[in-house]
């Protein structure tokens, strides 16, 4: 047996409608609509061959939010233009970090404090 890539990561999220618009209006994601009935809402990204899975439940569990995010629980995503993400976040007033190691990278939150880090791909 050989663990051969990651099918998906899941994200907790307080308010679904504000976490579907922030993944697909301002990160560009796409909704994969065959989600099945789960008990609780939620929604499902593509991304690639990979999966973002968005759970709305009562409670959300993360580091400090102020933490740089890097030092904290924390997605990455390769990007092929890091300064499209650096003038999107200042076009939404998300805070950001960059890369404390020098790394062509990005670190942000999404609305409900989840540390996202983007790289850009070489």
């Amino acid at each position: 047996m050989a663990i051969l890539r990651i099918h998906h990561f899941s994200l907790l999220v307080k308010d679904i409608s504000v976490s579907i618009h922030f993944y697909q209006n301002e990160l560009g994601l796409t909704l994969n609509p065959s989600r099945p009935e789960m008990g609780y809402n939620g929604a499902w990204f593509d991304v690639g061959v990979q999966q973002i899975h968005l759970l709305e439940l009562p409670t959300t569990h993360q580091c400090d939010p102020n933490l740089h995010g890097g030092r904290d629980y924390h997605v990455a995503f390769h990007v092929d233009d890091l300064e499209w993400i650096k003038c999107k976040c200042e076009q939404l007033k998300l805070p950001f970090t960059v890369s404390k190691s020098g790394r062509k990278a990005l670190f942000t939150r999404d609305p409900d404090g989840n540390a996202l880090e983007f790289i850009e791909q070489n």
